[in-house]
């Protein structure tokens, strides 16, 4: 194992441990945002970016503020509120399509349709949601940069061989295309996708399926038919892989559970193994992220030692997210076809108006 992919390694996995050790402390709620939150930073930088933090903390907290206005005044009118939401996606979905503000779209879009689905349900405290989801997001920060104080990136110049595998790597806005009409297609895809998702939400009774909607986004973040397609498979692969190392670490703790030095202790073994895959890269880290989200979401939402365990819920977790998945997939693939066809129809009629 190369150095720098062993610090990576160390940084993710720390980042991660650490901020579930001080939700489970202060006895937070949501708490797996403090984990993910440290994660999804560390996997995307090497070294510290106050940029990108800044970033994520202004999208996490700009788009707190808008689901609670837009929850707080337009509620009772659903078809206004469906028309302000049209719009606040718009904008996210747009904002995508730029690489320098790709993240604040993503976040925005990704924790806004959550909000916008959660806060619509009688009985949830969206105020006690909101609060946990920004002291996360502000929690961030400290961690990763008490990650990189402990595990640095060598100071040494890197060979050229490395440089160059770094250089190949790319996210999903760098497969994006970056000419008009191909983001305006990307635009109009994540739009459409992200409404249909908002829409099937208000409508069904689906207020237990955040893993399910939080699917329907990650596997439309590349914008695109292909990378979407090839994102839903790994998401498939990583979510199985997580949900059973949950599974077995609920097993192997039984009734030590309610010891929270030893079920930390136990996250953290688990958790090594994608901490790896994260740094790694590719199509690892890509399994990696939904493993470790997997492993994550149900032990801190729904296990409660002693009370209730977490087998239904990651059962349940699994099988609808498989099935997001898939309708997801079908989604995408139809709605490109249509803007294919109609967005390219509509630029050759104004070639040959202006002709």
């Amino acid at each position: 194992m190369q150095q720098e992919t062993l610090l990576k390694t160390q940084r993710i996995w720390f980042g991660t441990v650490l901020g579930l050790a001080v939700t489970l402390v202060f006895g937070w709620s949501n708490g797996m945002f403090a984990a993910l939150l440290p994660m999804f930073v560390l996997t995307q930088i090497d070294r510290w970016n106050s940029g990108l933090i800044a970033q994520l903390v202004i999208a996490v907290i700009w788009v707190c503020i808008q689901v609670t206005f837009i929850i707080g005044f337009f509620q009772p009118y659903p078809l206004l509120m469906t028309l302000v939401v049209a719009i606040m996606l718009l904008c996210k979905c747009i904002a995508m399509t730029h690489k320098s503000s790709y993240l604040f779209g993503y976040v925005g879009l990704l924790m806004g349709s959550i909000l916008l689905n959660y806060g619509s349900y009688q009985g949830f405290d969206l105020e006690d949601f909101v609060m946990g989801l920004v002291a996360s997001a502000l929690l961030t920060g400290p961690v990763v940069a008490l990650a990189f104080y402990l595990f640095p990136e060598p100071c040494n110049p890197q060979p050229l061989s490395h440089l160059a595998n770094q250089n190949q790597a790319k996210t999903h806005n760098d497969n994006q295309r970056k000419d008009h009409l191909g983001m305006v297609r990307q635009a109009a895809l994540g739009w459409i996708v992200a409404m249909a998702a908002f829409i099937l939400f208000q409508v069904a009774d689906l207020n237990d399926s955040l893993s399910a909607q939080a699917s329907i986004l990650i596997v439309l973040a590349p914008m695109t038919f292909i990378g979407s397609m090839a994102v839903a498979k790994i998401r498939i692969l990583g979510t199985f892989l997580g949900c059973l190392a949950g599974m077995i670490l609920q097993l192997t703790l039984y009734s030590l559970a309610n010891n929270m030095i030893l079920f930390l202790l136990g996250f953290a073994i688990a958790a090594a193994i994608f901490c790896r895959w994260l740094a790694m890269g590719g199509i690892k880290a890509g399994i990696g992220f939904s493993a470790m989200s997997a492993l994550t979401v149900p032990l801190t939402s729904s296990f409660v030692p002693e009370q209730q365990d977490a087998f239904f819920s990651i059962c349940y977790r699994f099988s609808s997210i498989v099935v997001a998945v898939v309708v997801t997939s079908l989604l995408i693939w139809l709605v490109h076809h249509f803007l294919v066809r109609v967005v390219r129809f509509k630029s050759l009629a104004a070639c040959s108006v202006t002709r």
